[in-house]
């Protein structure tokens, strides 16, 4: 417990010396599989935002922390692309991430083809290594783009809100993220139905 209790002083420490930009590097550096938890940077971001009473600065938080996912999943797709999958296999527990992780996430995109990128960007552990296989896959890189945007959005915008509106007790969510991811993905997949919905009855409506 002391070890998670350094590690997250030194991470809450890099973003009250950097901010936004200590955001958008953690967060690059995580979908690089470089093993900073999301459950610590986006809550206590959130708390950033409580503290000065910044809804701005919360809003500000999640593009940061977005588009430092975006970042990393590039590179990480790069090397899928180019390393390909001996890499992790060899190399992958020194980043944290088992063997069988990986092939969880490979058959995730093999079941769901591009779909397993938005999803994957809001599954514990997947999330740090579903644009691997998407670059393994070569995977259009437009259409990853856009996945990995949409999908990393619910998923730092509800942990910096949580954060956000617990104040000074943001550190509650590490002992509940458990419970907290489902919440997390179920209203994601929810939001995308309605979206889907609604484009659909659009569609369907006559013209004159």
């Amino acid at each position: 417990m002391s070890i998670l209790i350094a590690f997250t002083d030194t991470v809450t420490w890099f973003i009250e010396q950097f901010g936004l930009l200590g955001i958008f590097l953690t967060m690059a550096a995580e979908s690089c599989l470089v093993p900073i938890p999301s459950e610590i940077v986006m809550p206590f971001s959130g708390y950033v935002a409580w503290l000065n009473g910044s809804w701005r600065f919360l809003i500000e938080a999640t593009a940061a922390s977005t588009i430092g996912n975006l970042i990393g999943s590039i590179i990480l797709y790069q090397i899928g692309a180019r390393v390909g999958r001996p890499f992790i296999i060899r190399y992958g527990r020194y980043f944290l991430v088992s063997e069988k992780e990986f092939e969880y996430a490979e058959t995730l995109f093999e079941r769901y083809g591009s779909y397993a990128v938005f999803f994957g960007r809001m599954m514990p552990a997947i999330r740090t290594i579903i644009s691997f296989p998407a670059g393994l896959f070569k995977l259009e890189i437009p259409k990853f783009i856009v996945l990995t945007i949409i999908g990393s959005i619910p998923w730092n915008f509800a942990l910096t809100y949580l954060g956000f509106r617990l104040g000074p007790y943001w550190k509650t969510i590490l002992n509940y993220s458990a419970y907290i991811d489902p919440i997390i993905v179920a209203a994601a997949v929810a939001l995308l139905i309605y979206a889907l919905f609604r484009a659909r009855s659009k569609d369907e409506i006559p013209r004159a």
